[in-house]
């Protein structure tokens, strides 16, 4: 009697607990929310200077010992504020993205609203100032002193002295300098490189004046604005890009000798370690012709033709070279050639010397080197598809090492000679580490951080993560779901499928919760079973499994999550009668899908941001995995949405931005007028003046709003 008594009481007290703990709100969940920076895991903010690890606080900067982890200030705020001798509009808020590009010397790089800055924080002195109000893009070299921007359309260098030189007067909306080129694709970020010694600029110039405009508006005028958007669709006149070179001693521009910049994609700029050499990828329009080229900075000259990859589907050049700081005739290079994304080392004359890494997984980005082991230090998923860990290889023998723990998922942060790696890094039920390794020694890693878990006091969700097959019968597919906190494996569970499905993303790995979106626990919290799954198509699975979608995109995708809706169906606690899906972009491209193509099966879907046909997208992208809609027709018309309106059943939300330059609203509005056509009825919602993604607090406003279609016709 005793012992019942004593268990009574603890599942009492249990209970008791269990009510006491939290429920979510989307403005804890959401990254938009008014309380989501208390519920993301503690972090450090750090950054290199050399060798040397330094702490970026609000209002002061300190010094990180790598032996010990103990921290020794070195400036304040109010110290390096006073020294810049800027005016209280532009003073500085915050050290946060405070740089130190000296190794050695005290001499700290600082941005604000309208200002870049060196301070010598010794001494109180500015050692120089730049310019960067209302600047479009902006470079700065460390060994010259020297900052490129790009105002008004425009490209200026400007010395540490204060001299500017303006590069270019014919810069518009059609002729743009030095900026993103190719729509961001090819693993294009910026438009502005400078040389290793800072002499010479290579930069960007994109002519899209024969490139049609996309009619946007602003509607927040007393009488709307027409703010047309360059938009080249796919099949339709591209721009043209070429690349300029600027020599700031000479202060003469030329252009690279690549010929004719019709139909060609220009990526992956890279400098010689001399400085007299440019390197770039040129590939063809049709994307399964890349050569690597290089060509002489002074003159404009081609040189050679260093290595040439095809493929019968498409090539994709993400990386630019890295030559090996202690052997500057040797460079790494990125490819899929083998199938999976690996290191290759060649000479500067294009002959290939040997393979570095090799196997079924996938280099997922380099971090740099270490000049005293000569190694590379790489991040891959070598240990499991759904993790990235850190490793090093040899240049030398090949022989590869790896640095973390084994677990989860990393990010690394190399130091000046490559002696440290700053380990960030979750586990599924890890919210955040962040250990120091010695790259030469076999002292076990420095723990700077093991973050609480800022969700101790709510009441979690259940995180799972499995596999099952693909639709090929043979494919290992990744997939998460998330349970609410009170699973009951009795009941029956409204399911909501979350998908993307697209290519360069995946929503499935090793992280904290199994990378779960934070929507996901509200919705376990408000008792829906959430699943997600990884299909072919998406990324870090290797060349073939990307490429199974080509010239077809969503039919592959749409096989495989049907193969993720036969598994939800055979588990007891799914309702197989209220299933419902939703996803973004791609993603709400494949709601439409398998809403339409199985109307039978979802009952409610919610589509954001949806592809409705490819001819409307953008050249690269488009072209890439659909190939043309002149050469590929029959692709185009088997995976456009606007033939499957009059299939749809069930109760379908779409949601766009109503300036959606990536998917633009044409899409939607051409799905709506096929609906009307075909007597078919789903739901629309705009966001006025919003891009692609909803920005800030918005972004809770469209979560409250897809969670309440679904309480409103899933529930």
């Amino acid at each position: 009697m005793r012992r019942l008594f004593v268990w009574m009481a603890l599942m009492m007290t249990t209970m008791v607990s269990a009510q006491q703990k939290q429920l979510f709100t989307l403005e804890d969940l959401n990254y938009g929310g008014n309380n989501y920076r208390n519920m993301v895991p503690q972090n450090r903010y750090t950054t290199w200077w050399g060798d040397k690890l330094v702490e970026l606080e609000a209002d002061h900067c300190s010094i990180i010992d790598v032996k010990t982890g103990r921290t020794k200030r070195l400036f304040d705020l109010d110290e390096v504020a006073a020294a810049t001798g800027s005016d209280e509009h532009n003073r500085m808020r915050h050290l946060y993205n405070a740089e130190f590009p000296y190794g050695g010397k005290n001499i700290v790089k600082l941005v604000n609203g309208k200002e870049l800055m060196l301070v010598d924080w010794t001494d109180g002195q500015l050692l120089a100032k730049y310019d960067r109000d209302n600047v479009q893009a902006e470079e700065w070299n460390a060994a010259s002193r020297r900052f490129a921007f790009v105002r008004e359309g425009n490209l200026y260098v400007a010395d540490d002295q204060g001299k500017v030189s303006q590069l270019s007067t014919d810069g518009s909306r059609e002729i743009v300098y030095g900026q993103s080129v190719h729509r961001d694709e090819f693993g294009i970020t910026k438009g502005l490189f400078w040389s290793p010694d800072g002499s010479r600029l290579a930069f960007y110039r994109m002519d899209q004046s024969m490139v049609a405009d996309y009619p946007q508006v602003d509607i927040f005028q007393r009488e709307a604005q027409y703010v047309p958007d360059k938009y080249p669709m796919a099949g339709q006149t591209s721009h043209k890009v070429t690349v300029g070179i600027y020599d700031c001693a000479s202060g003469r521009t030329i252009y690279l000798q690549a010929g004719d910049p019709t139909d060609r994609y220009f990526t992956n700029i890279a400098w010689s370690p001399d400085s007299k050499t440019v390197f770039m990828f040129e590939l063809n329009r049709d994307q399964n012709d890349c050569r690597l080229v290089s060509y002489d900075a002074a003159t404009g000259a081609r040189k050679a033709e260093l290595y040439r990859e095809q493929h019968e589907k498409y090539v994709e050049p993400q990386h630019p070279i890295l030559f090996l700081p202690w052997d500057k005739s040797k460079f790494i290079m990125q490819s899929q050639r083998d199938g999976y994304n690996h290191l290759y080392l060649y000479g500067t004359d294009g002959k290939l010397i040997r393979q570095l890494t090799a196997g079924k997984w996938v280099v997922m980005d380099v971090l740099g080197f270490n000049e005293k082991l000569k190694s590379i230090v790489y991040v891959s998923n070598e240990v499991s598809p759904i993790q990235a860990n850190l490793f090093s290889v040899s240049v030398a023998s090949g022989k590869r090492q790896r640095l973390d723990n084994g677990r989860g998922y990393h990010d690394g942060e190399l130091s000046g000679s490559g002696a440290y790696v700053l380990d960030r890094y979750s586990e599924p039920d890890v919210p955040r580490k962040i250990d120091l390794i010695a790259l030469s020694t076999r002292h076990p890693a420095l723990n700077l951080l093991t973050a609480p878990d800022p969700w101790q006091d709510f009441q979690v969700p259940i995180y799972e993560c499995g596999t099952i097959k693909a639709a090929d019968g043979v494919t290992d597919l990744y997939y998460r779901m998330v349970k609410p906190a009170d699973f009951d494996p009795a009941r029956k569970y409204p399911t909501v499928v979350y998908v993307y499905g697209g290519p360069h993303a995946h929503n499935v790995d090793a992280r904290w919760h199994f990378c779960s979106r934070s929507w996901e626990t509200f919705m376990a919290q408000k008792g829906y079973v959430l699943f997600i799954l990884d299909n072919r198509g998406s990324e870090n699975r290797g060349r073939d499994f990307e490429q199974a979608t080509f010239r077809q995109l969503g039919q592959i995708e749409m096989a495989d999550q049907m193969k993720g809706v036969d598994y939800l169906k055979s588990l007891p606690y799914v309702d197989a009668d209220r299933l419902g899906v939703h996803g973004w972009s791609f993603g709400g491209y494949m709601t439409i899908t398998l809403m339409t193509n199985h109307p039978d099966v979802f009952k409610v879907g919610v589509a954001g941001g949806p592809v409705i046909d490819w001819k409307w997208y953008e050249v690269m992208y488009g072209e890439r995995y659909m190939d043309t809609p002149q050469s590929n027709p029959e692709g185009y018309e088997k995976t456009s949405l606007l033939r499957q309106t009059k299939n749809l059943k069930g109760k379908l939300q779409i949601i766009t931005g109503y300036n959606d330059a990536t998917v633009v609203p044409q899409h939607c509005l051409s799905f709506l007028a096929e609906c009307i056509k075909e007597g078919t009825h789903p739901d629309f919602f705009v966001y006025p003046g919003e891009p692609h993604n909803m920005r800030g607090h918005q972004s809770v406003h469209l979560h409250e709003r897809i969670t309440q279609y679904f309480e409103d016709y899933l529930k």
